[in-house]
């Protein structure tokens, strides 16, 4: 049997290979590496606000990746001064991604900025700047390096299902989720009260978690995403 096609949402950045020096849709190799130990099929989506419909047609899940800062002008909000790197393209078309793929009942595991998407899809909004409320940078004391904390899982959420009530995780953002969307709950916090997970309880499987789970060794929130994509397809062939 085929395995599951997994959408993973790319950036837009300049890179450099070889004699080239570029813009490139790419994402760090932990997601593809993560999706397809959990047994499905990377395929890499690129921000582009056209072609949803056909884009979602061919996958089974999606994953939402990493990234820049979300334009705050979408949750209502005046630029933080620590806000940076907005990237209205991708905003745009991971929004509509999103908001296309949860119709349809996709399963969506949404990381770091993809849970900060979720939230804003779902009319929510973000804190810009974390220090501002917890008064230090642990969720990013280090730029380019995770930083180490556990989260506590809020009982009877699908994400307690899969981790218990504690897990380790590895952060690196430097905003959070404020007001929680519609439909959402929260479905984890650190130790500081930052809302680190939420989840849609009313969707096959729509978890949002601020973490990179891709950068450590627990692969069961990709086996999940997996598992639910393998039933979606199923229902869809039906």
């Amino acid at each position: 049997m085929a395995r599951p096609l997994i959408g993973i949402t790319t950036y837009v950045t300049p890179a450099k290979w070889g004699a080239w020096e570029l813009e490139a849709a790419l994402i760090p190799v932990d997601y593809v590496r993560a999706v397809e130990r959990a047994g499905g099929r990377a395929l890499l989506v690129p921000p582009s606000e056209d072609g949803v419909e056909e884009t979602l047609q061919a996958l089974d899940g999606l994953l939402f990746s990493g990234g820049s800062d979300l334009d705050p002008d979408l949750y209502d909000q005046e630029p933080h001064d620590e806000t940076s790197g907005v990237h209205e393209q991708r905003d745009r078309a991971e929004l509509a991604l999103l908001e296309a793929a949860l119709q349809r009942d996709m399963p969506v595991l949404a990381i770091c900025r993809g849970s900060q998407v979720l939230n804003v899809a779902r009319g929510g909004d973000l804190v810009q700047h974390l220090p501002d409320v917890v008064g230090d940078e642990k969720h990013k004391h280090t730029p380019g390096s995770y930083a180490d904390h556990d989260v506590t899982v809020e009982d009877g959420t699908r994400l307690a299902s899969l981790l218990g009530d504690r897990a380790p995780v590895k952060s690196h953002h430097h905003q959070g989720i404020g007001r929680i969307g519609e439909g959402l709950r929260i479905a984890a916090h650190a130790e500081d009260g930052t809302v680190e997970a939420v989840e849609d309880p009313g969707r096959r499987f729509a978890v949002g978690v601020l973490w990179h789970p891709e950068a450590g060794d627990d692969a069961r929130l990709f086996e999940e995403l997996v598992r639910e994509a393998e039933h979606y397809r199923a229902a869809r062939n039906d």
